[in-house]
């Protein structure tokens, strides 16, 4: 049997699931996403019971999108398994930043009133008509406030209001990214703040440092280790945190993905979340 321990408050530590996510299709760098997706998945597992999304083919282009075909496979495969297993916390170990969109919406049906912190040095908030890259990793922010590539339009739920979703250390955008941002009025999490409520971290590692983290894809981070460690604690003692996502972990080697799993584990701890032991 499966025990979850308890914090000091005496309340449970526990996610009722940890989903392994290892789509790699929405990047433009997704050599080194598989390796990632997997080390973070057996980080993951340890703090919830972990179900597999079926990963799939490299997929063909679509609307707009690279790889779409299979970005919407495993989309309606991470669906099954939420409908399935309804569970009320969610930890999520990526793949590229896309995989919190079905994460993101089933915690929004739930909670109607959720915030999202999303913690990236990038907006992600382009469409299939302004990415000038057609990466899909780069549109989640956009399809969450109700700018959904046409296929996904019936399988979401309501969009979140702009005002329910929160930049932390987000830096870098195109042209239409910042005209999303500034059209919708999202805004930063302010120092200090704290949110009531359900909350929904999604951590872009590349958010951090590279100097301190270098196992990124995309190294223009700026979030040192310690704050970002602050960020998800202060989020979870504040609120009540419903879900944590992990993405874009893209180590070289095996070596590295040891290094790297050190950190999620620390962000793990951050959140509140102990160790499954069995017994």
């Amino acid at each position: 049997m499966q025990v979850f321990e308890q914090n000091a408050a005496g309340s449970p530590d526990r996610f009722d699931l940890a989903l392994a996510y290892p789509q790699w299709q929405g990047s433009g760098r997704s050599a080194n996403l598989p390796r990632g997706a997997e080390a973070a998945a057996e980080v993951c597992g340890r703090y919830a019971p972990l179900r597999r999304v079926a990963m799939a083919g490299g997929g063909e282009a679509a609307g707009g999108i690279n790889r779409w075909t299979a970005i919407l496979d495993q989309f309606r495969s991470a669906q099954a398994i939420l409908d399935e297993v309804r569970p009320a916390r969610i930890l999520t170990a990526g793949g590229d930043c896309a995989v919190d969109v079905a994460v993101i919406d089933h915690l929004h049906r739930r909670y109607p009133d959720l915030t999202v912190i999303w913690v990236d040095a990038h907006l992600d908030a382009n469409t299939a008509e302004t990415s000038p890259s057609g990466d899909f990793h780069g549109m989640p922010v956009a399809t969450l406030l109700g700018r959904p590539p046409a296929a996904l339009r019936a399988l979401l739920g309501p969009p979140l209001a702009p005002s329910q979703l929160l930049y932390a250390s987000a830096h870098v955008g195109d042209d239409g990214e910042w005209a999303f941002q500034r059209e919708q009025g999202v805004r930063w999490l302010e120092p200090g703040q704290t949110i009531s409520g359900p909350v929904h971290i999604h951590f872009d590692l590349d958010a951090l440092d590279p100097a301190q983290f270098p196992h990124l894809a995309y190294p223009e981070g700026r979030l040192s280790l310690e704050a970002g460690e602050d960020l998800v604690r202060n989020a979870a003692a504040g609120g009540n945190l419903v879900g944590l996502t992990l993405t874009e972990f893209a180590p070289a080697d095996a070596a590295a993905a040891r290094d790297g799993s050190r950190y999620l584990e620390r962000l793990c701890e951050a959140a509140g979340l102990r160790a499954m032991t069995i017994g």
